[in-house]
């Protein structure tokens, strides 16, 4: 018993009769498509770079158009079931060649028929378990994103009041360090005047060390000066009793 035909597919299709493109040309597009579901189908064909692919997006969303709208499906539910590209009337026209030769020009179309259909059940079981995995896993990504930012934003907020009590701890200190320039430079003023004495106190006892060192010679020459007169004292005493005697001792001979 042979299967049912390609043409016999039971769903909803929708057919372009007549485009000007050969029938090979749109099959190797309707081959990218066939038995995927109809998003997947779209994306497809949105990526592929050919004419084909532009003009079959149209068909397919005719034939969900017409699914949804005249067989009351969802259109998430559905699949392209079946696609193909029937050959379609031949235009020839000819060309004259060389040695009043002509040569054939076929300019072929194509019917372009595309049925959707809705999943099987186990189709539909299967996308529905991935969509929650899916979904439960967009939810764990959520979750863990959201408690990510709960994470910065206490982070941020610990950082303010650390940055708040930093600059408050900054205050006091500069506010002490005020108050302990203001002491040293009193410190400092008294320690000035201190050294101020303590230099003026050390010249003068400097100065009288200088004056005293000065002085020494001098009273050296005047003990000398002094032990030089009392010799001199002490031999013009002499001389002068000598004298005397000397004279006395002529008087008491002249007597």
């Amino acid at each position: 018993m042979t299967g049912v035909k390609t043409n016999e597919r039971p769903g909803t299709k929708a057919v372009l009769r007549h485009y000007h493109m050969s029938a090979s040309k749109a099959r190797q597009v309707l081959n990218l498509i066939r038995g995927e579901s109809v998003d997947l189908a779209a994306e497809i064909l949105n990526g592929t770079e050919r004419e084909a692919a532009r003009v079959i997006s149209k068909v397919l969303a005719s034939a969900v158009a017409n699914a949804v709208h005249n067989d009351g499906q969802n259109s998430d539910d559905l699949y392209v079931a079946a696609a193909y590209a029937d050959e379609g009337t031949t235009m020839k026209r000819w060309r004259p060649r060389a040695r009043g030769r002509a040569t054939k020009i076929r300019k072929r179309t194509c019917h372009i028929t595309v049925i959707v259909d809705r999943l099987p059940e186990d189709r539909l079981e299967r996308r529905l378990a991935a969509r929650q995995a899916a979904g439960t896993q967009r939810s764990r990504r959520v979750a863990e994103s959201q408690r990510r930012a709960d994470q910065q934003q206490r982070g941020r907020r610990r950082d303010a009041a650390r940055e708040a009590e930093i600059e408050a701890i900054d205050d006091e200190v500069g506010e002490n360090e005020e108050e302990i320039e203001s002491t040293v430079a009193v410190d400092e003023t008294v320690v000035v005047e201190t050294d101020i004495v303590e230099e003026a106190d050390q010249d003068e006892s400097v100065s009288e060390e200088a004056d005293q060192e000065d002085a020494k010679p001098a009273k050296a020459a005047a003990k000398k000066t002094t032990k030089k007169a009392t010799k001199a004292t002490k031999k013009t005493t002499k001389k002068a009793t000598a004298s005397k005697d000397d004279d006395a001792e002529s008087e008491e001979k002249g007597k």
